[in-house]
């Protein structure tokens, strides 16, 4: 099972809207996947030359200005702090590689969730409306989401385990099905270098992803090369910051509709949750064929 929700918006005047469109439609795939959910949110709502980083506390009630003082101190930066129900969205204009390892060695028990320019994901155990409504998600801007519903068939039920899986700055993938020869690939990028948060399969299909774009591929070529070296039965939605994709496996099994109007493209597993956005009778809504890669741009 498990839902899988996107939503592009190409007028920009719907921008502060995003989080009221996208609520509904994760909502409504919650008989997909009661287990836990999880939502990316592409704002460009920071100082060119920064990058947000979501962070998830290790316990209620975290001293995150703790976490940020220390950044400030160390790295002679400044922090912003946003906090988000226990979590946080720390935005620093400082080199990536160095911030992370600043977290790891003074903040260990924090979790990234994801990086980068634009993305922000927040991810949780439990039904999609309560995750919906503890992180605000109804509230927020932005010119793009993507989210997801799980229902568990190949490891744990835990927040690491749920999706949105970040694996790239700006880089986030959901993921409905599964890839049979997870196991053979996580090898060899582990071989390669890479390092994984958990056993998900499809954790495996994001790191591939990042790989390949941080090796100069496009995106629609990264899903392609994904696509040859991943076995299974999958629909996929990839975002980056500038793109927004849906993917389907040769054999078309697991669903997908698609909506495009002059203002939006929206993705979900079922039509139900593409009901509520304005202008859907109006809207071109279709199947993506078995095999077909679609790609669309800011």
């Amino acid at each position: 099972m498990c839902g899988l929700v996107g939503l592009h918006l190409r007028d920009e005047s719907l921008h502060p809207r995003l989080g009221e469109f996208l609520t509904p439609m994760l909502t409504a795939m919650s008989s997909r996947g009661p287990d836990s959910a999880g939502i990316a949110i592409f704002d460009a709502d920071t100082a060119a030359g920064t990058t947000k980083w979501s962070l998830r506390a290790p316990y209620p009630r975290y001293d995150w200005r703790d976490v940020s003082e220390r950044l400030e101190t160390q790295l002679a930066v400044d922090v912003e702090t946003r906090l988000i129900a226990d979590d946080a969205v720390l935005v620093v204009d400082w080199e990536p590689a160095l911030v992370a390892k600043a977290l790891a060695e003074w903040a260990p028990e924090v979790g990234i969730v994801s990086y980068g320019s634009a993305v922000e994901v927040f991810k949780d155990v439990g039904h999609p409306a309560e995750i919906c409504d503890r992180y605000g998600i109804a509230n927020r801007s932005g010119y793009q989401g993507v989210g997801h519903t799980r229902m568990a068939t190949e490891s744990a039920v835990t927040t690491e385990h749920s999706h949105p899986f970040a694996a790239g700055s700006d880089l986030c993938l959901v993921h409905n099905g599964s890839f049979s020869n997870y196991a053979t690939v996580r090898r060899r990028l582990a071989e390669a270098g890479l390092s994984f948060d958990t056993d998900n399969d499809s954790e495996v299909g994001a790191r591939y992803l990042a790989q390949e774009i941080s090796d100069g591929a496009d995106l629609r070529t990264a899903l392609e090369r994904m696509m040859g070296a991943l076995d299974g039965f999958y629909t996929l939605l990839v975002a980056t910051e500038q793109e927004f994709a849906v993917v389907r496996d040769a054999f078309a099994c697991k669903p997908a509709v698609i909506a495009e109007t002059k203002d939006y493209v929206a993705m979900c597993s079922e039509y139900q949750g593409l009901a509520t956005l304005p202008g859907i009778d109006d809207a071109d809504v279709f199947e993506p064929r078995p095999g077909e890669i679609h790609v669309w741009s800011r």
